[in-house]
């Protein structure tokens, strides 16, 4: 029967404790709604169309959620960010990682069949319009967090069973911007109570 190693996770190097919290926008609804706000809700308005006959769909749908003003939680297919080479990649960084110090703390064990938990800590991949256009509109990068056990059998072959958790608070950094286009006009419909900041969550499973 094989032990259960009760030392520290395996790959916590690097990782944070907790997922990236909200930036440091005004509360919702803090600041007074100005004319320009309102013209700025008009264009958010416009978009979530524009991008669905264009295909982004899930862009679409996070402008969608912001503008509903409710601050729910939107749930996303963390499948599909999985397949994303930007996020395989650094999911299997990861993996690869552990399966290392696994067998490294199995070499220096006692012998025969052991598992270890692991975990990763929250990290992040970034998501650029090469990678895919639509994710990147939707999201522009990623947070994760492996979760697992690594088992090495007697005979030194490893295997990983794993959960991807996805969590990102969705907003425009006032301050920010990208393209060229300034987040602060979109910061303020937040700000103003005409929109709302939200977090988007997901999971997945995997065995490697």
């Amino acid at each position: 029967m094989g032990q259960t190693d009760l030392s520290p996770p395996l790959g916590r190097h690097g990782g944070w404790a907790e997922a990236e919290p909200p930036c440091d926008n005004a509360a919702y609804a803090e600041l007074p709604a100005r004319p320009y706000d309102f013209l700025t809700l008009a264009v958010c308005r416009a978009l979530p169309p524009l991008w669905s006959l264009l295909g982004l769909r899930r862009a679409a749908g996070m402008m969608r959620h912001y503008l509903r003003g409710t601050g729910s939680p939107c749930r996303v297919d963390a499948e599909a960010l999985l397949a994303l080479p930007a996020v395989r990649a650094a999911v299997d960084a990861q993996l690869a990682g552990w399966r290392a110090e696994a067998l490294e703390r199995w070499r220096a064990g006692p012998g025969g069949a052991a598992a270890y938990p692991a975990d990763s800590g929250w990290r992040d991949a970034l998501i650029t319009r090469r990678v895919h256009p639509d994710w990147w509109l939707a999201l522009r990068c990623v947070e994760f967090r492996l979760t697992g056990t690594v088992r090495v059998a007697e005979d030194g072959t490893v295997a990983i069973d794993y959960r991807v958790a996805v969590e990102k608070a969705w907003n425009f950094d006032r301050g920010g911007s990208e393209c060229g286009v300034p987040f602060t006009p979109f910061a303020r419909l937040h700000e103003t109570g005409l929109a709302r900041e939200f977090t988007v969550t997901g999971e997945a499973f995997g065995h490697a």
